[in-house]
């Protein structure tokens, strides 16, 4: 690991718990840099899964790293619960299980009593705010919100306190992160969505309006945006990437929190949803993947 990390971090694990796409992508990253990295999922094939990924990239994210010649990577840890064992001496634990708070507040409950006393406890979530998971967590001043878009495609890496977080703690990760070849980004106030996904929300629900209101399609809403903003690919292709459904709950939480929010994006995914057409997984969403071209709906 590199020598800028701080003492509390040097030569200390680093528990990422969830071994789905993203945990195993976050696993990845630190692997890289020389961390002893620990896996913790109830799943054995997720587990398994997690280590073939970590196995497979991690060295080639090593060479993109400074000094990468002198970075060990070290074996995978894998542990099936988040327990005294597993967590013993980390600096950092990074939570990355579905978006449901009936999972994730008994987790950091369990977290704050087995975890060292130093340690970042940090949710993963971009849909919930942190200061949402510590209701019954007495170190609040140490958990905070780190969420990674898709590592190693996007290495950037938002950063937000619980209200509570002691400043020390973010300085740690800004300073720290680096070394991993990530790029901590702090959002100065709490906010739904941090930063890239309240600006990229707003993207994509004014080109679902703009196309519910039959102002133009989707596609060339996509080649607009290619041709003005440089854009590789169009926020009607991104939402098809994620799936309309998770779109539309994402939509749905904006909603709750500000109803003056337009319904016509929402109506909109709704009608897709309902048809069972959610983008890229099931073949068809606002485009067509069953054929070569992308053919809009």
């Amino acid at each position: 690991m590199s020598s800028t990390t701080s003492p509390e971090t040097a030569n200390r694990p680093v528990a990422v718990i969830g071994a789905g796409t993203l945990g195993r992508r976050i696993a990845a990253v630190f692997a890289s840099g020389g961390s002893q990295v620990r896996v913790i999922d109830f799943s054995d094939e997720q587990r398994n899964a997690a280590v073939e990924y970590i196995n497979e990239n991690a060295p080639k994210l090593k060479e993109r790293l400074d000094g990468a010649a002198d970075i060990e990577i070290l074996p995978v840890e894998t542990f099936e619960d988040s327990d005294a064992e597993s967590l013993a001496d980390v600096w950092l634990v990074i939570e990355a299980v579905p978006e449901r708070l009936d999972i994730k507040r008994p987790l950091f409950v369990t977290l704050d009593k087995l975890a060292p006393s130093d340690a970042i406890l940090a949710t993963n979530s971009s849909s919930y705010r942190s200061s949402q998971v510590i209701d019954e967590v007495k170190g609040t001043e140490r958990v905070l919100n780190m969420h990674f878009a898709m590592p190693p495609a996007s290495m950037a890496v938002e950063i937000m306190s619980d209200g509570e977080t002691d400043q020390a703690y973010i300085d740690r990760l800004v300073n720290d992160l680096p070394a991993f070849g990530l790029l901590p980004f702090v959002a100065m106030e709490q906010s739904t969505g941090f930063i890239f996904n309240r600006i990229w929300a707003a993207i994509k629900r004014e080109s679902l309006n703009v196309v519910a209101e039959g102002v133009s399609t989707p596609k060339d809403v996509d080649d607009i945006m290619k041709a003005n903003a440089g854009m590789p690919q169009g926020p009607f292709w991104h939402m098809d990437q994620v799936g309309l459904d998770v779109v539309l709950d994402i939509e749905n939480h904006y909603a709750k929190e500000n109803p003056h929010l337009p319904e016509g994006p929402r109506k909109l995914l709704q009608k897709y949803v309902d048809a069972g057409d959610l983008g890229q997984k099931t073949g068809r969403g606002f485009f067509d993947y069953s054929k070569d071209s992308a053919e809009s709906k």
